[in-house]
């Protein structure tokens, strides 16, 4: 009798070996953020996963969402169409998934998209601004502004505020970037700004001098950078060598600590969707929670993917656990009535998934990240 209960013991611990591990956390709702977590962007997926992580712990600390816990899951897709595609493959096929956050990079959200459109499966990005997105599907939804809007903001603001008369733009290849430049080219044209040059540079590039050496004999009063801060950090670092005499300024792509230990880079003026000094009141209690928590205070993509997790978390708690009842729940946020009041404001989409958010200006000043004197209105 007691070889035939040791059998037994050993045959259940076979079979419980070879079930899926999704069956026991079925307790638990998976909800994959997806985001740059290594490679050059890793500085940004921080954010977002600090963001994420903060959230997800104050839902489950109140008791989850209708009593279940809610579990992050981590999704490194480097910030790289191809490898945004495998993530969004192995996310769409999971049947226990029934939204998720992401992607950070425009150009890996564009190459996800489709992937999620298919299976019917929402995504909220908290950080791509490329127009194009929410036009391509209606699966997409956004907490953060897009590059129309970004774009011809940030026009205004050099024309306005700056008096810039002659701007050369030095933009990466890839979606964000390029949809950024167009917009603000419209914008700046419409306002009387001379656009004296455009070049551009891949995510490969590190000696950008030829074409600064161009910008130099034009003499522009400043130098438009729409890309990541990885490179932005580099140009404005050779422009400095070449004794270019520009201001720099660019968009939320520039808005890294990288420009903090760069003493090229003050004065540095972005755009950013987030900004500590213009925050609310719950916006304040968030900043001071999570600036005890991690040792610094969130970024524009923490704050965004907060409110994103936030977003999510409700859906599923009043659509309950199915993709096409998400999707019809989000549709229907699309009135500030109806709106997500977060951190970053109130966040309500069109019917595109798209958002209005306010931007403001951020600039460099003795080593640190501020809010600019003057605001747009």
């Amino acid at each position: 009798m007691k070889m035939l209960y040791i059998r037994v013991f050993i045959l259940l611990a076979v079979v419980f070996s070879l079930l899926p591990l999704d069956l026991f956390a079925q307790d638990s709702i998976r909800l994959p953020v997806v985001s740059p977590y290594t490679g050059g962007l890793a500085s940004f997926g921080e954010g977002v996963k600090n963001g994420a992580m903060l959230k997800a712990e104050e839902i489950n600390a109140s008791g989850g969402i209708n009593g279940r816990k809610i579990e992050i899951q981590m999704e490194d897709d480097l910030c790289e169409p191809k490898e945004a595609s495998n993530v969004a493959t192995r996310v769409a096929n999971n049947k226990d998934v029934v939204i998720v956050i992401g992607h950070l990079c425009s150009s890996a959200t564009l190459a996800a998209l489709p992937i999620y459109k298919k299976a019917e499966l929402v995504a909220i990005t908290p950080a791509s601004t490329n127009p194009s997105i929410g036009k391509s599907s209606g699966y997409y939804f956004r907490t953060v502004y897009q590059d129309e809007f970004q774009g011809a903001f940030l026009a205004r603001y050099a024309v306005e505020v700056m008096k810039f008369k002659k701007i050369a733009i030095f933009y990466e290849v890839n979606d964000y970037s390029m949809g950024l430049k167009t917009a603000f080219v419209q914008e700046a044209q419409k306002r009387g700004v001379t656009i004296i040059g455009e070049e551009a540079y891949t995510s490969a590039t590190t000696d950008f001098t030829p074409q600064l050496a161009k910008f130099k004999i034009m003499k522009p009063d400043a130098l438009f950078i729409p890309g990541y801060a990885p490179q932005g950090t580099l140009i404005i670092n050779q422009a400095t060598k070449l004794g270019m005499k520009v201001s720099f300024f660019g968009a939320d792509g520039l808005d890294d600590v990288i420009m903090l230990s760069n003493k090229n880079a003050e004065g540095l003026l972005v755009t950013t969707p987030f900004l500590a000094e213009a925050a609310g009141g719950s916006a304040k209690a968030f900043i001071e929670v999570y600036t005890k928590k991690y040792g610094k205070e969130p970024n524009w993509f923490a704050a965004n993917t907060y409110d994103a997790v936030g977003i999510a978390a409700e859906a599923i708690a009043k659509a309950g656990a199915n993709r096409q009842k998400i999707r019809q729940y989000m549709v229907a946020i699309n009135s500030p009535e109806k709106a997500y009041k977060g951190v970053t404001g109130s966040t309500y989409f069109d019917k595109y998934g798209d958002c209005l958010k306010p931007a403001f200006i951020k600039v460099i000043k003795d080593g640190q990240w501020g809010s600019a004197k003057e605001q747009l209105k």
